[in-house]
């Protein structure tokens, strides 16, 4: 990918060390820096490696979530995802040690043990996952100690996750401990032997919306079955059966490519990245799965959903392309998979993108995107509000896809907004998914409503 930085010489000032995690495409053979831990007092849009952790495992429906912390860190994650349910909603409780200065000082061992006993005494959930908090792993609780002696006195799992936000400054820290609870409760117990089936696991897909149920359906209709979501509408049964599975779907790589990998070398169960948004992506998924099984009747059946959705989705861009063609766009998204499918999604739509970015993207993601993208294309990793407010003006953006905290920035700035982020209550997957999102972005760009706002800053020209 060729690059350049495109700071101003006043920018380059305040912030001398972003200078490599911001480049334009096209100029010089510069490679974006990424991956670092977030530039303290930058105010990076990325989370904590806690909160990385619990958007992994909150899902799990049927498990008590139990935050080791002042109360604050679990006021912060109450329901976190707009992920839905087909059964329990012991998820939606938010459980804390609720520390205080008293355990800050003298250790906060016992008054977790504590809690554990109640939450079992009164839920007796199948599993709880223990998340440790910054202040939590500073005075040193022995988590790891408390949750076995727990799981040895109960019978259940009772698994530590190691996400005390000093760990580190970026997010996907999180992922991996939520990766290495989920694979603590997944390995067969000694003697336990796990049956292998026909069905898949659907790795970083959490339901958001019901979308797991979208493409569970789709996979229905094609003769396939889904073993265990990890982790959207999924419980701690379904859950440890997942070595049984004889393939590993991987949406959300960032978050899920670090298990499927143990997984491949502690099972022997394949993995394949799919991406069910968009509809390109999707019909390009559902074909890799149906080349998978090796299957004529399975191919027919997926080549029969594809044309017939296909046809639905085209209808639908073609009347809403007229309206948007030429327009600009910005995306600002978590992780890479996503960017991939809105800059496709866009692009079929005649909008062009000339900002992007992610929190937690790899640099080999980076280079395919700087692939996609047109000559001239900003991209920045683990961006800030200042350096999106700066690109949103500068490069007259008109709508933009991201997340809860860019939706008001970009409002203020009379900027079109898609609200494709983890708390979103309606799914936007698969074919159906497609063309919501389409008639959202017209919706939203096309709306009269952001010429008064512009109009305040005296802009004119859009």
């Amino acid at each position: 990918m060729e690059n350049t930085c495109s700071l101003t010489r006043d920018t380059d000032a305040l912030i001398t060390e972003r200078r490599n995690s911001i480049i334009t495409t096209g100029k010089t053979n510069t490679s974006i820096s990424c991956t670092e831990d977030s530039l303290a007092g930058s105010v990076s849009q990325r989370a904590c490696v806690f909160c990385g952790a619990r958007v992994v495992l909150n899902p799990v429906t049927d498990a008590v979530h139990l935050v080791h912390g002042p109360i604050g860190c679990a006021a912060y994650t109450n329901d976190i995802r707009g992920s839905l349910s087909s059964g329990s909603e012991m998820y939606r409780k938010s459980f804390s040690t609720d520390m205080k200065e008293k355990d800050v000082i003298f250790g906060g061992e016992k008054k977790l043990a504590a809690c554990i006993a109640e939450l079992v005494e009164t839920y007796h959930p199948p599993a709880i996952f223990v998340y440790s908090t910054c202040v939590a792993g500073m005075i040193g609780d022995d988590i790891v100690a408390v949750c076995n002696q727990a799981s040895l006195a109960y019978g259940i799992d009772v698994i530590p996750v190691e996400s005390s936000g000093f760990i580190s400054g970026n997010k996907i820290v999180g992922y991996r401990a939520a990766g290495e609870a989920l694979l603590r409760l997944i390995t067969p117990k000694e003697g336990e032997v796990i049956e292998k089936t026909r069905k898949l696991n659907f790795l970083g897909e959490y339901n958001l919306g019901g979308e797991k149920w979208v493409v569970e359906r789709y996979l229905r209709e094609i003769g396939i079955g889904i073993n265990v979501a990890f982790t959207g509408d999924s419980t701690v049964e379904a859950l440890k059966k997942a070595p049984g599975s004889c393939l590993n779907l991987v949406q959300c790589t960032g978050s899920m490519h670090w298990l499927a990998n143990v997984m491949q070398q502690e099972y022997g169960i394949p993995s394949i990245d799919v991406n069910f948004f968009g509809a390109e992506n999707t019909a390009e998924s559902l074909r890799k799965i149906a080349a998978f099984y090796d299957d004529p009747d399975i191919s027919a059946r997926t080549e029969a959903l594809i044309e017939r959705e296909m046809t639905a989705v085209r209808k639908v861009n073609e009347k809403y392309r007229q309206k948007l063609e030429g327009k600009r766009a910005a995306i600002y998204v978590g992780g890479a998979f996503k960017a991939f499918a809105i800059i496709r999604q866009l692009t079929e739509l005649g909008i062009e993108i000339v900002l992007t970015g992610t929190q937690t993207g790899k640099k080999n993601e980076y280079e395919r995107m700087g692939s996609l993208l047109n000559e001239g294309t900003v991209i920045i990793d683990d961006a800030n509000p200042a350096e999106i407010e700066k690109f949103l003006i500068e490069q007259k953006v008109d709508v933009m896809a991201g997340g809860v905290k860019e939706r008001f920035l970009a409002y203020k700035l009379g900027v079109g907004f898609i609200d494709h982020n983890h708390d979103r209550k309606d799914g936007l997957i698969g074919f159906e998914g497609a063309i919501r999102f389409t008639k959202e972005v017209y919706a939203t760009t096309c709306s009269p409503v952001w010429k008064y706002v512009r109009n305040e800053y005296g802009e004119t020209d859009r």
